[in-house]
């Protein structure tokens, strides 16, 4: 186990590096940043002094090196449309992008499943067939245009909730939380069930159809024929061996609410790092938008390290076959 998990930290070092050299050279061409921070009145001279300061005249693999250098000890550089550092910046947004995206997750994970396993079980039934039709307005309604209906429905027309911004936050040193506010509860409703609704209707379909292949198993035939009971066939047999790929996709989906928080977080303008990340493209603010692409890459790479340890603790072939 702990060489299988060095192994993946090391390879995990490879993947950060390449990250940061996509989006570093990508980012070079979005724009010419010095046009965005100085006026008309800007002399030449005045425009290569401060292109001077920033090191934008240096070799790309100069910049580069600098910028992964200095990210490896968290250190960003800084932004060069709000001229402050990019670590404190991510600071600031992180609580509300990771806030979001845990209640989001839950969401998608404590409704999918269980809807998944009932709509396998009971295929013919109404509800079923009700689940059914809500993951096909799910996964077919794009994610903007069911946050854009769901503010003007609860927002606008019925006034429960508010419909932007993170509410009211309370303060516990680094970390700004809104858990502990009524208003950030209400603000947090309506961005967090649009975020988790395309994930918890694919989770739930992905459930379903892995629960409906392992029911039809000579495994599962054989303990009905040894007279155990069904919901010890559905709950302890069945399901144990349909979160394998479920756990694979569910780890990646997971992953990419965060690294997609961004249509959310635009539309309910969400104070997080998904709405720093597009006013960063608006303003070819380069050291914010790498940042933002190594800290998603980052947040992936940990979570298929913990999918890969959960299939041991899952699937007993993997540890026999490690043993």
């Amino acid at each position: 186990m702990l060489s299988f998990v060095a192994r993946r930290i090391f390879q995990s070092v490879f993947v950060m590096l390449a990250v940061g050299l996509i989006a570093f050279g990508m980012f070079r061409y979005v724009g010419d940043p010095i046009n965005n921070m100085v006026g008309q009145d800007t002399t030449l001279e005045q425009r290569a002094e401060l292109r001077k300061q920033l090191g934008l005249d240096d070799p790309f693999l100069v910049q580069y090196w600098r910028f992964i250098s200095n990210a490896a000890q968290g250190d960003f550089g800084m932004s060069y449309r709000q001229r402050r550092p990019v670590s404190e910046l991510i600071e600031s947004r992180l609580p509300a992008t990771l806030e979001l995206s845990l209640v989001s997750a839950l969401i998608a994970l404590f409704l999918g499943i269980p809807m998944g396993i009932y709509t396998a079980l009971k295929r013919n039934g109404i509800i079923s067939r009700s689940f059914m039709t809500l993951s096909l307005i799910g996964i077919s309604l794009p994610t903007f245009l069911i946050g854009i209906l769901m503010i003007l429905f609860f927002g606008v027309m019925l006034r429960w909730l508010p419909s932007f911004g993170r509410g009211d936050v309370v303060d516990l040193g680094w970390w700004t939380t809104g858990f502990l506010t009524k208003s950030g509860w209400q603000s947090l409703i309506m961005p967090a069930i649009t975020l988790a609704l395309f994930q918890m209707t694919l989770i739930m379909r992905l459930v379903r159809s892995e629960m409906l292949e392992v029911m039809q198993t000579d495994f599962i035939k054989f303990c009905r024929a040894r007279g155990l009971p069904e919901r010890s066939i559905h709950f302890r047999h069945a399901l144990k061996n349909t979160l394998v790929p479920v756990i694979t996709i569910t780890g990646l989906q997971l992953g990419s609410i965060i690294a997609f928080s961004i249509i959310t977080e635009t539309v309910f303008q969400w104070p997080g790092m998904g709405l720093l990340f597009i006013q960063s493209i608006g303003a070819v603010d380069i050291p914010v938008m790498a940042a933002y692409l190594l800290l998603i890459a980052f947040f992936f790479v940990i979570i298929n390290l913990i999918v890969d340890l959960l299939y041991f603790a899952v699937d007993p072939r993997l540890r026999v076959q490690k043993t």
